[in-house]
């Protein structure tokens, strides 16, 4: 068994198609999406585009995602606003037939934040000012209760990583495909940002010996998508799709 796993691409058509090249040239056919597609100041509607045409593509809602489902448009953020008003009724008839969660061939469960809840940050959490810290393994060990998978994939904090649990099962983050940082104000004003522009996602292969994991990181045009912050006003956007830092 061997698989992509992309996640919070948000309207980052570039990326996206890097991606999914990379994904070709490696000669993997299957691929996991996590959610949060769309939300951002980019390019939704030609994202939606290229989604609605995957064919060996399995997807699942991110909280962004869902909120332009359950939100009144007035009501929708800087982020899902822009993107929302770019998405045409097949793009939303699409988004609003995904799942909030998903198995694949019977030992790989996707949600897009903890199994829990897709706005709940699973392997790391906000650490104010500046990142996220990993959270403490009981903590993460509590979210897997219930779950028979062997792996388990989440998105959500755009920070690739991968845990092992203590009864051998593990869970992988792949990153963030299209957004390498972003500032959060909505609680205690945090700033998360990886360092490096590129689009993230991760290889998955099962072996007899286990699961083996290659987190990719893909060049691509990231200043024409930071261009496209800037023009909208978005300079955090710009920042982080210029560098990989919010300065």
């Amino acid at each position: 068994m061997r698989f992509a796993v992309i996640s919070d691409i948000h309207g980052n058509h570039l990326a996206l198609e890097a991606v999914l090249n990379d994904i070709a040239d490696n000669g993997i056919d299957h691929i996991l999406n996590l959610g949060d597609h769309f939300g951002g100041p980019l390019e939704a509607g030609k994202t939606a585009d290229i989604l609605i045409e995957q064919k060996h593509m399995l997807s699942i809602l991110g909280n962004h995602d869902r909120a332009m489902l359950e939100r009144p448009a007035n009501e929708l953020g800087d982020w899902d606003g822009p993107a929302f008003q770019q998405l045409s009724g097949e793009h939303l008839d699409w988004l609003a037939s995904l799942p909030a969660t998903a198995l694949f061939e019977n030992d790989v469960f996707l949600c897009h934040g903890n199994p829990s809840g897709d706005s709940v940050q699973w392997l790391d959490t906000a650490h104010a000012p500046v990142g996220m810290r990993m959270r403490q393994l009981a903590d993460i060990e509590r979210e897997a209760l219930g779950i028979e998978a062997s792996l388990m994939l989440c998105g959500h904090t755009h920070v690739a990583r991968v845990v092992l649990l203590s009864d051998g099962r593990h869970i992988l983050n792949p990153g963030s495909v299209g957004c390498p940082g972003f500032k959060d104000t909505r609680a205690e004003t945090y700033i998360m940002h990886t360092g490096n522009p590129s689009a993230d996602y991760a290889i998955v292969e099962k072996r007899r010996q286990g699961w083996d994991f290659t987190l990719r990181h893909v060049p691509y045009d990231n200043l024409a998508m930071a261009d496209i912050a800037r023009s909208k006003g978005m300079l955090d956007w710009a920042s982080a799709l210029t560098g990989g830092w919010i300065t």
